[in-house]
């Protein structure tokens, strides 16, 4: 059951020699060929190349060679990720057959600390929505409730992830694409500061971007280790980070005596369903627990809605105005709306916005400093209908776009701090709950030391879904 074990739990027995890569490997392809069929994660399997790697890998570690953080563990990449000589779709029809001839920086940067890519994971069309469905692969079912969404964009990543599949994934995050589906599936996704994890290639937006990549894992120790791999600054991409990588080696354990936390189940008065909020609150006490001063407090998040619905429009404009007018009858509708709106913009549409998101982090970040963290939910409703493309309703209030029912996510998104999605609970249907933890701006190891506590204190992330068994 070598599938089951934590990344950094196989990365050590990997190094000591106590299993090979290729046993590694061979028991995920295993898992994937038994679960796979169920839930319809990974859309793209190499297994032969991904076994040659295996075998180099273990050749190497024989010679004596220097091994990689992730040297051995199998990972699968997002469907959006460039992967070089591997068919990456963007979940799009016009993309069915597409091979690229270069990776992802994320992708490289993987594979060069020694991580077996073994294929990719489903994603929604362009990765657009937090629902994992396309006309090329169809729909990714939640492990816990097959007839449940798994969320998205990264939802395949979460997914295979949950049921073993794999070690490790990557994922994309805007409007909450890391956290979203990890909170569904009750696994950890971690959305950095914007340059933590740099974007390359990047054609439309290389210096100021919603979206961010980042680490997908079982737990946070994993994600920390995922993030020493493909944090760390880049030349090409202007607004990276300096510190390397390595920081993330740091011990996740600390003392939270005296620590102040915003508690927000709400982030101001947005609508949560009660299961959700029931879950957020039965978790409070763990917090308090641990040592911190909760208190309830919340950001002033004024015209956080409106600047990022500006800004994501903004971006389905430079990205998708040729495939609208050339390929229009092959994009689902919403994204359509989001490019046509996008067009529609204009010049102090976009600079109106850029002074909101300005003016919000400047807010933000004052009122992080009475708080260290702030404590809310990933999302405002428990996973949904399959067969349903996003939600239209919360507690009887109508959600006008595909996106509103995403605002706990995307609110933070658009203030640029770092925030992870942690295992919180279940609901009494049996369905995960992510709580969410934001820190202050490039303060990722410190998200991560909360999360970690919690995650010891309450052991949800042990539980994994019966059909992954």
């Amino acid at each position: 059951m070598l599938h089951l074990l934590s990344a950094t739990e196989l990365a050590q027995r990997l190094r000591t020699r106590q299993v090979s890569a290729v046993e590694v490997l061979h028991d995920h392809l295993t898992q994937i060929e038994r679960t796979n069929p169920q839930v319809n994660a990974i859309v793209t399997l190499v297994a032969d190349a991904a076994l040659a790697q295996a075998q180099a890998a273990d050749d190497a570690l024989a010679r004596g060679e220097t091994l990689g953080a992730l040297h051995g563990l199998p990972v699968a990449h997002k469907d959006t990720t460039l992967t070089k000589g591997i068919r990456t779709t963007f979940g799009s029809p016009l993309f069915r057959d597409h091979i690229p001839d270069q990776n992802s920086l994320i992708v490289e940067r993987m594979q060069q600390a020694g991580a077996i890519t073994l294929g990719k994971t489903n994603t929604p069309e362009f990765g657009a929505g937090s629902q994992t469905f396309n006309p090329v692969f169809g729909a990714t079912h939640n492990p816990y409730d097959l007839t449940k969404t798994c969320g998205g964009s990264s939802g395949g990543a979460a997914v295979a992830l949950a049921c073993g599949m794999i070690a490790l994934a990557d994922g994309s995050d805007m409007g909450g694409s890391l956290r979203n589906p990890a909170g569904y599936c009750n696994v950890i996704g971690f959305r950095p500061s914007p340059g933590r994890v740099p974007i390359w290639p990047n054609e439309n937006n290389n210096w100021q971007s919603l979206s961010v990549e980042g680490p997908m894992a079982r737990n946070t120790q994993d994600v920390a280790l995922l993030l020493s791999a493909i944090a760390g600054p880049d030349d090409r991409v202007p607004n990276s980070i300096g510190d390397p990588g390595s920081i993330f080696t740091r011990s996740l354990n600390r003392e939270f005596k005296g620590v102040r936390v915003a508690w927000s189940p709400t982030l101001g008065g947005l609508q949560v369903d009660p299961r959700t909020l029931a879950v957020l609150e039965s978790q409070r006490s763990i917090f308090e627990q641990l040592g911190c001063n909760v208190e309830e407090a919340t950001p002033d998040f004024s015209g956080a809605d409106e600047a990022f619905k500006t800004l994501r429009a903004w971006s389905f404009a430079m990205s998708m105005a040729d495939n609208l007018a050339q390929h229009r009858d092959q994009l689902k509708d919403t994204i359509i709306w989001n490019t046509e709106a996008g067009l529609k913009l204009s010049g102090t549409d976009v600079a109106l916005a850029f002074k909101q998101i300005t003016q919000l982090f400047a807010r933000m970040y004052a009122f992080m400093q009475k708080y260290e963290y702030i404590i809310c939910p990933v999302s405002q409703i428990p996973p949904f209908d399959i067969n349903q493309p996003y939600v239209t309703e919360i507690n009887g209030e109508q959600q006008l776009t595909y996106i509103d029912w995403m605002r706990s996510c995307y609110y933070i998104s658009a203030t640029g701090h770092p925030a992870i999605s942690v295992p919180g609970g279940f609901t009494s249907e049996g369905l995960p709950v992510g709580i969410q933890i934001v820190g202050r701006y490039r303060d990722e190891m410190a998200v991560l030391q909360l999360a970690h506590a919690f995650e010891q204190a309450t052991g949800w992330g042990q539980q994994r879904p019966s059909v992954a068994k």
